[in-house]
């Protein structure tokens, strides 16, 4: 393999005043070596002995195990990439290395690369990466694979070491994880050892720290400028320099090759200045490096050459091309200009040998197979300025009247000459030509001239050849002009050189001049220059050249505006003038030997220097007129002037705010007034009993008004609108919700038992109905939630929400679900989005009753439709059997007080709606939210139990919740919330909760645990894992799953696959809905009818409740599970659930 090292094997001393770098080129092999692996492993010796910098990618590849690597103790930092790859050694002792700049990377994405390095038949290979001090990758990421015993890697903290966020990081495929050393604490590490533990110096910083730090403290923050660490605060602190190292201190640029020399007012070389080596500020280049503006580079770039200049090589601008050599027709296989080699002429400056044109490179070589020569592609030669040799044309397009494709050729220098005469210019037998238009043909260093047998050439008799051949003896001999169209004939057909043309011409028109009579400007004869008219005005140069004045001159009507070019030789300024100069701006901020300069444009135009104190410019010659400064104390009446000017300011501005205030209060008043008069006296129907109220009424289409769409639900749109009271002004506002039918069956122009139940619905926890508008499509009038729902106010305010007003909500859904279940109205949609929140943040319960004004085929297309997936907040027996009762929605709202406690997260948001039935039946269910303790994760956990009738009740919710929120840290922990008093509401709201315990008709103490002599214990698989150890007091979640936030928690069945039944419970004295069918002991009767069918998962068994209201027959609300099985039994799927 043909391979190279990037760079010579060498080492630089740099800044040997303060201190010793020796910098090495790195190499950019990949993954070849050079030569046998005992050659590679010298040379590689060679280049990094002693080395501290690698200026350049350090690649190790294919080391046997044997080798002795250390040699690489002194290097300190990389400019381009690490690779480690196919080696067999147990540790690289790279120790010393603190940055890698990744300059260069590795496939365009790594820094670092680490990959294959172990024996292939043999034991042999990479243990550590050997890498303890690294604490900075500037740019790219880190990738480290396969390799066989390497253990430590994803121990380490990447994120600490590598700067940019957005890099790749790939670790995998490596060997078994080990655990750190104990001395490492929790900590990261690079190895087993005690001293492999890693430095962090970016994570674990201060939040005033911008890059790195020294420590946890606000103070113990590096320099900006430091990268991979520091000891201390200074910018000489630094383990390493994020830019440019500059004599031990780290800066943004290495001192400039340019300041502002305030005696001169210009810009001159700075005698101090350093150029940028890398990352280092070095007063002089290295030998084989060129200085190329203020840094050292190993090649010009294109549009600039090397030049020697003050014993030094720069790099400087091309005027027009660059040089360019390129070998003549003697060395092309045609020995003449062809359409083959044509295109090896692009961009040539110079022509080393000659350029001859025949006819078989014109017309073409039948023979060789090579077609004639498009004129057009001869124009490469309009960059041609210098042949070396000769220039020999015999034949010529036919559509080419002229040469001029050599309009910018300035010299022959025939050093080789044709034929033995000793000619360098020959044009012969050309009939096409007319004229010669070489404008640029300066001199003939050697040879002579031989033009002849153009029979309709011109202007060649008008040019002084003497002037052009240098060489004396070939002046006379060595011109032969002949058999040309005669001088006589071309006057005559007006074929003269233009009158400014002077010592005869090229060709027609001023352009042409082989020199001028008065002016030129840009290679053209001209009258005059634009002295005192035009835009743009000119001066003259000694060789009578038009040149433009500097842009900075200002146009000076009837008199010269410039004497020369620069800015120091304008009459007068356009802007602004610097000492002699002028400008477009004043000095800002610019380097001046003694630090940084300023000045500021005067009322004169001119730039004066700042006072010395300001450092960031300024308006004027005082220090306070300085940029940042306060400015100056003002007199006495002026003070007072802009105290009474604010202080009316303040005054109206107050009157105003106040005035605006009563007017705006009035109209809520207003409005409350009117809401509540309305709501009074607004019955419209009679009463389905007498003991029934109804508080709704029938609307006109004309009294309401929709304003905006508020979002669409399950069963309808929700606009935001108005009521507008017949024969009243005021303007209510109100929440609309359009019910619309899809089957096409049914219409709402009838009031229905249905809508009358709802209308009567009067509770602080259930959004009021106001009243409905019949039609094609039923319109449900309701206050409008100011603070919108609890699901948006949940997602908005994570972690600054309280856990007394999250348990206060627990209580207040409750009790509004309570309600609504000793009206008799299931509410079959409860979730975190139809729960709002009033002015007092008090939580209402909206959209009840909704789904039984529906058909029942509308009902099934509502649930299976929408953005929403409404089947992961539904019970299991309401998704298999479409069975929906009080139980079915205390299912519901175990998993809307899920959603509150995690934030608002969806519930399975990870799974389709289909695969939620299958989950649930097999007995697993949403996780433990991280604020949750185990009380109240159990009390979710039981509204979620198989068996509906050993489910909790609304009363019994609300009474538990209203128990936790007397001591609310002791069942939520949340960080922020110990950081932030209260709100005064909801301080009042806990007091107002906790009073209401009182008025429940049931105590907690009452709550027994009963068990039946028929079916056993009721349920004693409930999670998956013990909870035996975790004590009622104790305040910390336990955590099962922390994979994901929204898991799930199997409940683990019994022993043989079989869920164990659950004791079945009636419900006395309650209007609750009758359940059809639930799982767990039945009597005889309900065996019987078991049997004649069948149901899939886990509801097996068919059975009925005598009566709906029941005494709970489980354990406490607040007391454990029983035992349950280890979590060691415990695993995870492939979608991080907890499996029993």
């Amino acid at each position: 393999l043909k391979m190279y090292w990037v760079g010579n094997v060498c080492l630089l001393h740099v800044c040997k005043r303060a201190m010793e770098l020796a910098v090495c080129s790195g190499t950019q092999n990949g993954m070849s070596t050079t030569g046998d692996p005992e050659n590679h492993y010298k040379l590689m010796k060679e280049r990094y002995t002693g080395c501290n910098i690698v200026m350049g990618n350090l690649e190790i590849i294919l080391m046997q195990h044997t080798r002795d690597f250390s040699f690489l103790q002194s290097i300190k930092e990389v400019t381009g990439h690490v690779v480690f790859a196919m080696n067999e050694f147990s540790r690289l002792p790279l120790d010393n290395l603190r940055v890698i700049r990744g300059n260069n990377l590795y496939e365009d994405r790594y820094a670092l690369a680490v990959m294959l390095n172990y024996q292939k038949d043999g034991q042999h290979g990479l243990q550590e990466l050997g890498l303890t001090n690294l604490t900075e990758i500037l740019e790219g990421g880190v990738q480290i694979f396969d390799n066989k015993y390497l253990s430590y890697a994803p121990q380490v903290n990447w994120f600490d070491i590598v700067k940019d966020a957005s890099a790749e990081l790939m670790i995998q495929k490596n060997g078994p994880e080990k655990p750190c050393n104990e001395a490492c604490g929790n900590g990261p590490c690079w190895g087993p050892g005690s001293n492999s533990c890693q430095t962090l110096t970016k994570t674990v910083c201060a939040p005033q720290c911008n890059s790195r730090c020294f420590g946890r403290n606000p103070s113990d923050c590096c320099h900006v400028e430091c990268a991979g660490g520091c000891n201390g605060p200074l910018d000489t602190d630094c383990f390493a320099c994020k830019n440019f190292n500059n004599s031990g201190s780290c800066v943004l640029q290495c001192p400039q090759t340019l300041i502002y020399n305030k005696q001169s007012f210009k810009m001159e070389r700075n005698p101090n200045a350093k150029y940028q080596y890398g990352s280092i500020c070095v007063a002089q280049c290295p030998p084989n490096f060129v200085v190329d503006g203020s840094s050292c580079v190993r090649n010009c770039p294109a549009d600039k050459m090397e030049v020697d200049k003050n014993g030094a090589k720069r790099c400087e601008p091309c005027r027009g091309l660059c040089p360019k050599v390129c070998d003549g027709t003697e060395k092309q296989k045609s020995k003449t200009v062809d359409a083959a080699n044509i295109d090896s002429f692009i961009n040539c400056t110079v022509i080393k040998g000659s350029l001859d044109f025949t006819v078989l490179g014109i017309g073409g070589d039948p023979y060789e197979k090579i077609p004639p020569l498009d004129p057009e592609k001869l124009k490469v030669f309009n960059t041609v300025q210098e042949i070396t040799d000769y220039l020999n044309i015999q034949s010529w397009p036919e559509s080419l009247s002229n040469l001029s494709v050599f309009s910018n050729l300035q010299t022959i220098q025939g050093r080789k000459l044709y034929s033995f005469r000793g000619y360098s210019f020959l044009v012969m037998n050309i009939p096409s030509l007319t004229s010669l238009g070489l404008r640029s043909l300066q001199k003939l260093n050697d040879g002579g001239v031989y033009i002849t047998k153009n029979k309709n050439l011109c202007y060649y008799n008008t040019v002084n050849w003497m002037r052009i051949i240098s060489s004396p003896q070939k002046q006379q001999n060595s011109r032969v002009i002949k058999e040309n169209r005669k001088a006589e004939q071309c006057d005559v057909d007006g074929h003269v050189c233009d009158p400014l043309c002077a010592d005869g011409c090229w060709g027609a028109g001023p352009d042409q001049c082989v020199s001028c009579n008065k002016y030129s400007r840009g290679g053209t004869c001209v009258s005059d220059c634009m002295f005192l008219t035009g835009t743009r005005r000119e001066f003259a140069t000694k060789s009578g050249e038009c040149l433009p004045c500097h842009p900075e001159c200002k146009v000076q009507e009837g008199m010269k505006t410039c004497t020369g070019p620069g800015a120091d030789q304008c009459v007068a300024c356009s802007s602004l003038q610097d000492g002699p100069h002028c400008v477009s701006s004043c000095p800002d901020g610019v380097m001046g030997g003694e630090g940084v300069i300023f000045k500021y444009a005067s009322k004169q135009g001119r730039c004066e220097t700042c006072h010395m104190n300001c450092t960031q410019g300024c308006t004027g010659p005082g220090i306070g007129d300085c940029v940042g400064i306060a400015p100056r104390a003002l007199t006495g009446h002026a003070t007072t002037g802009i105290i009474l000017g604010v202080l009316a300011t303040l005054f109206i501005s107050f009157s105003i705010f106040v005035l605006t205030t009563l007017w705006r209060r009035s109209i809520v008043i207003r409005r409350k007034r009117a809401m509540r008069r309305y709501m009074e006296s607004g019955e419209s129907f009679e009463p389905l009993e007498e003991k029934e109220k109804v508080h709704a009424r029938i609307f006109k289409p004309s009294e309401l008004r929709k304003i905006k769409p508020l979002g669409n639900g399950a069963f309808g749109t929700v606009h935001k609108g108005v009521w507008i009271p017949e024969g009243d002004t005021v303007k209510l506002p109100v929440a609309i919700r359009t019910i619309h039918d899809r089957t096409g069956r049914q219409n709402f122009y009838k009031v229905t038992d249905q809508m009358t139940a709802m209308g009567s619905m009067n509770h602080i926890n259930v959004v009021r109905t106001l009243g409905f508008c019949p039609g094609d499509s039923l319109q449900l009038v309701t206050p409008l939630s100011s603070q919108g729902s609890m699901l948006e106010h949940v997602r908005s305010n994570k972690n600054k929400l309280s856990p007394q007003r999250l348990l206060n909500w627990c209580v207040q859904i409750a009790k509004g679900m309570n309600y609504l279940e000793e009206n008799r109205i299931v509410h079959r949609n409860l979730a975190a989005r139809n729960v709002l929140l009033n002015d007092n943040f008090t939580a209402q319960i909206s959209d009840y009753g909704v789904a039984d004004l529906l058909y029942p085929d509308d009902k099934k297309n509502f649930f299976n439709e929408g953005k929403t997936p409404i089947i992961k907040w539904m019970a299991l027996e309401s998704i298999l059997f479409r069975r929906y009762t009080h139980q079915s929605d205390v299912w519901s709202y175990g998993v809307t007080v899920w959603e509150m406690m995690s934030h608002g997260t969806e519930p399975y948001s990870t799974m389709r709606p289909q695969e939620v039935p299958d989950l649930l039946e097999k007995g697993e269910r949403l996780s433990q939210p991280q604020i949750c303790t185990i009380d109240v994760y159990m009390v979710m956990v039981k509204c979620w139990m198989i068996d509906e009738n050993v489910r909790p009740t609304f009363k019994e919710l609300a009474g538990e919740f209203t128990r936790m929120a007397r001591d609310p840290p002791r069942y939520l922990v949340i960080k922020e919330s110990n950081q932030h008093d209260s709100p005064p509401d909801e301080v009042a709201q806990r007091s107002a909760d906790l009073d209401e315990l009182d008025d429940l008709d049931f105590d907690l103490e009452d709550i027994g645990v009963h068990t039946s002599a028929d079916c056993g214990t009721p349920g004693p698989h409930l999670l998956s894992r013990s909870l035996s150890r975790i004590s009622r007091t104790d305040t910390n979640r336990v955590v099962l799953n922390p994979s994901t936030v929204a898991g799930y928690l199997p409940m683990t069945p019994g022993f043989g696959g079989q869920v164990d039944p659950l004791k079945s419970r009636s419900r006395l004295n309650s209007a609750r809905t009758v359940s059809e069918s639930s799982e767990g002991c039945g009597t005889a009767v309900d065996m019987e009818m078991s049997e004649d069918f069948s149901l899939p998962g886990s509801l097996k068994r068919r059975r009925q409740r005598e009566d709906s209201a029941y005494v709970s027959q489980r354990d406490s609300m607040s007391g454990g599970p029983p035992e349950t099985p280890s979590p060691d039994a415990e695993e995870e799927d492939q979608n991080g659930y907890v499996l029993p």
